[in-house]
């Protein structure tokens, strides 16, 4: 099954390495960021990036032509729906660019069978996230919303997010397979020393006094010797670290993880790197943020992207779903409705 697939709000492309995984055709990818549409550019050789801010009056007509949409995704803006804004206030117009993908969903010829819209799951206490759904079925979709965290499908890292999927077609799967057992481990994706990522020692002069507080209380919950992570801007009373038998805490856009090793009795720190933390994204395969930037912009991308694995499964979900309901609707004998669900949720 061929699936043309636009992105909008598309970043560094995550929702697009993740459906071309499953089977489509990435077309274009849209964004307000120069470096994020390089990189898209240079991730997807085949495929139209502009450069565009989009605004209510933005349509199909600003792309070109890019031809029919089978799948259009779309990231829309996120920080003004959580507490990364602080106690500065919100911007309603940054919230309600989600209803950009949905005019894009109506001015398309024909219309994409399907919409999946991404966000922080705050986005659910918004006043407009009802109208957002009502808006999708007012244009002939049927819709589920799941809340999916990346660290059931395969990614070392806690990232919850709400997933908004439309079908012109058939109503979506009710669930999403996740992965069985153990959610993977941070530790996996930790680079060796001698690839090239230098520590210095933790106690080294004009260390922020905050910084050696948070390792005093990894190491006193874990005994010296053991590695464990520094966590940087949290807010959640873990107490700034964490340690690396379990997924990694929620990438940002800030560099936030300093990793605690040990040299002989000394402790040793070093700030997670580029490569690491696309491997906790579930970046794999070939992508690339080489040369896109300075380090801090390729954080940036990578914390405000969505996990390729994650996108992999729910656009699978809903290909594979497409070609049961087809194979039914050429057997004379097919049941009325299919035989219950046919994908597994994600834990939340």
């Amino acid at each position: 099954m061929r699936i043309r697939t636009l992105d909008l709000f598309c970043g560094g492309g995550g929702s697009s390495w993740g459906a071309q995984a499953a089977g489509a055709e990435i077309v274009c990818g849209v964004d307000a960021w120069d470096l994020a549409v390089r990189a898209y550019a240079s991730n997807f050789s085949t495929a139209k990036a502009v450069h565009l801010r989009m605004t209510p009056e933005s349509g199909p007509a600003d792309l070109g032509d890019i031809g029919e949409i089978d799948l259009l995704l779309g990231s829309p803006e996120c920080t003004h729906h959580t507490c990364a804004r602080g106690s500065r206030p919100r911007d309603e117009d940054s919230k309600r660019t989600a209803f950009y993908v949905t005019n894009f969903a109506r001015d398309l010829s024909p219309r994409p069978r399907w919409v999946v819209i991404e966000n922080v799951v705050h986005m659910r206490g918004w006043h407009g996230y009802e109208p957002l759904l009502t808006e999708l079925r007012r244009l002939g979709y049927r819709t589920e919303v799941y809340i999916l965290d990346a660290s059931r499908f395969g990614v070392p890292q806690s990232r919850r997010r709400v997933f908004i999927v439309g079908d012109l077609a058939a109503q979506p799967p009710s669930e999403v397979r996740g992965q069985r057992g153990r959610a993977p481990w941070v530790k996996g994706i930790i680079a060796a020393e001698d690839e090239g990522h230098r520590s210095r020692p933790l106690r080294s002069e004009g260390r922020a006094p905050a910084t050696l507080e948070r390792a005093k209380r990894g190491i006193a919950a874990l005994g010296e010797g053991t590695p464990f992570l520094i966590v940087y801007y949290g807010s959640d009373g873990a107490g700034g670290w964490q340690p690396l038998d379990r997924p990694l805490r929620t990438i940002t856009t800030l560099d936030r993880f300093g990793l605690v090793t040990w040299r002989g009795s000394t402790p040793m720190l070093r700030m997670l790197q580029v490569d690491e933390l696309m491997a906790a994204m579930g970046f794999w395969g070939g992508y690339s943020l080489d040369g896109i930037g300075q380090r801090r912009d390729r954080i940036r991308l990578l914390g405000n992207g969505v996990c390729p694995p994650v996108m992999a499964a729910i656009v699978g979900s809903l290909t594979r779903g497409a070609a049961q309901t087809a194979s039914w609707a050429e057997d004379e004998e097919a049941p009325h409705d299919p035989p219950g669900p046919l994908f597994l949720a994600a834990a939340e």
